[in-house]
């Protein structure tokens, strides 16, 4: 157990935070001021927060561009030497980094250390990358002359992250982003902002230089304006935004105007379909954590799971009953959820319960909505008056035609349908348009590999969760998951990098692609003798 560990400096210590610019802590609260607290414990301040505007956004894109070509300079063997450091400083306090997950998000602590530790792995990844960044020596089609590619540095990269995975998912951007010699800009969520100092000020004791990594604790709205301002002076080059397919599709406009292409991580209607002869224990514990691990504030939580009608019951009172007797509550303890990450995810949780419809059943608790002393959870762990909770919910009986199934409903809410044919299967995992994560359960293999040719999620699963990344696998999603671009693993250099292909002539005359090329002579009209081609 970790309860002791998790508890531990967690009382009622209180930071400030502030945005960190060219190596400078701000002072100033252009953008207000602000508190985090504890979702937990509502009544407890984790952070006083000075916020940011527009023009501290700008600010910091102008110190990322100053210090970006000195950056860059640094040979990348050695800058990936800084991301080594990085990576071990990050374990030397990852119990206190956990903590301070746990404390500000409500996530519970094992899966806190879980997240933290993908920072450790996706630093020891790219600590070996510095020295990988290939390009290729190329033949030319002409003599004394020689071809050759290289990966350059994007420049300045402008990355704005969620907060229900407050540090892996930053991680993910800013490791290979420094790596591959770029400077950062980084918005963490407004709900994390101690979380996402704590982060960056483990990095820089790593070795980065000044302006290298700048963080902006700022509003949503108002960092989307100072992104625009940055852009329109030419001070950012990419753009990284893991959030909301709404907010997603207008910074992809945005960046278009520029001629950029943005890394779009987006969100999921994540489908786990279970078919007639999977092992139905085995899918149900896959369904438990997918969709409701984190309270299902993840964007790989499970939506719907799509179960083959000869076992729908069977599983559904399966699920149902793992659901119900699952321990929910106090973060710091032994549970499957803790709260939701603020009151605004709990509201629009409530808004996601009023898409049931009377085609629906519920399942799964002894109440819905707001777990409190007048609509109790029976077996919540801790006192549920005390942050915000809300009651895990199974809907069964949902159809293609609901709302429900084609909303992504970012809590612990999970659908369930049913299907007779492969074919309807198919239709009910792709239908919604979203295309993050997928999952099947089969003890057939040609089920499986079936599935995965006609799925269109980026990543998928056989008898697995819809959740679990690792730090060299790409992630990401297509359709109204994202625009296909890929986190982790050696495809993010991608999105860090642009290629440059260089020629070099050394014939000493004019030598013109396409037109000064040898040609070897060739009878294309050659046969074989009649004497040859008899005889078989």
């Amino acid at each position: 157990m970790h309860t002791t560990d998790a508890r531990e400096g967690t009382g009622s210590a209180t930071r400030t935070v502030a945005s960190l610019v060219g190596g400078r802590t701000l002072e100033e609260a252009p953008g207000g001021r602000m508190t985090s607290t504890n979702p937990a414990r509502t009544e407890e301040t984790v952070a006083e927060v000075l916020l940011g505007d527009a023009g501290t956004f700008v600010e910091a894109c102008r110190a990322a561009r100053e210090a970006q070509k000195d950056w860059a300079a640094v040979p990348a063997p050695i800058r990936s030497q800084a991301i080594k450091k990085i990576g071990r400083i990050v374990e030397n306090n990852k119990e206190a980094l956990a903590r301070l997950v746990t404390r500000e998000i409500g996530k519970p602590y094992a899966e806190s250390l879980g997240e933290v530790q993908e920072i450790i792995d996706t630093c020891d990844f790219f600590t070996g990358e510095g020295r990988r960044l290939y390009g290729q020596t190329v033949p030319s089609e002409m003599p004394d002359k020689q071809l050759f590619t290289f990966r350059m540095p994007v420049g300045v990269a402008a990355i704005i992250t969620a907060g229900n995975f407050p540090v892996a998912v930053p991680s993910w951007y800013l490791i290979p982003a420094l790596t591959c010699g770029n400077a950062v800009v980084w918005k963490p969520a407004e709900y994390s902002p101690a979380i996402g100092d704590a982060l960056a000020r483990l990095f820089v004791a790593g070795g980065l230089p000044d302006g290298v990594l700048n963080v902006v604790q700022a509003e949503g709205a108002v960092a989307f304006e100072g992104l625009e301002r940055a852009l329109d002076e030419g001070l950012v080059d990419k753009v990284g935004f893991t959030g909301s397919s709404e907010v997603g599709k207008k910074i992809g406009e945005l960046c278009g105007r520029h001629m950029q292409s943005p890394c779009l991580e987006l969100g999921g209607k994540n489908p786990l379909v279970v078919m007639p002869d999977a092992d139905l224990d085995l899918a149900v514990e896959g369904a438990l954590f997918s969709g409701f691990g984190t309270a299902g504030q993840r964007c790989t939580s499970l939506g719907t799971v799509v179960v083959h009608e000869s076992v729908h019951d069977e599983f559904l009172a399966k699920f149902a009953r793992a659901v119900e007797e699952a321990p929910i509550g106090e973060p710091t303890e032994e549970v499957l959820y803790g709260p939701m990450l603020s009151e605004r995810f709990h509201e629009r949780f409530l808004g996601w319960l009023d898409l049931v419809q009377e085609h629906h059943t519920i399942h799964g608790s002894t109440g819905t909505g707001r777990i409190s002393a007048d609509n109790p959870r029976e077996g919540f762990v801790g006192d549920p008056e005390a942050g915000i909770y809300d009651h895990p919910t199974i809907v069964d009986g949902v159809r293609v035609e609901d709302e429900i199934y084609n909303t992504e409903t970012f809590g612990p809410i999970v659908g369930v349908a049913s299907f007779s044919t492969f074919d309807e299967a198919v239709a009910l995992a792709n239908g919604h348009g979203y295309g993050l994560s997928a999952a099947i359960y089969t003890r057939d293999a040609e089920n499986a590999l079936r599935f995965r040719a006609r799925n269109t999620a980026g990543m998928l699963s056989v008898n697995n969760s819809t959740s679990g990344a690792e730090a060299h696998l790409p992630f990401g999603g297509n359709g109204r998951s994202g625009n296909g671009s890929r986190l982790s693993g050696i495809w993010v250099l991608d999105q860090f990098t642009r290629w440059q292909s260089m020629n070099w002539d050394f014939a000493g005359k004019l030598q013109k692609a396409q037109m000064d090329i040898a040609d070897l002579p060739a009878d294309l009209e050659y046969t074989l003798p009649e004497v040859e081609r008899g005889g078989i």
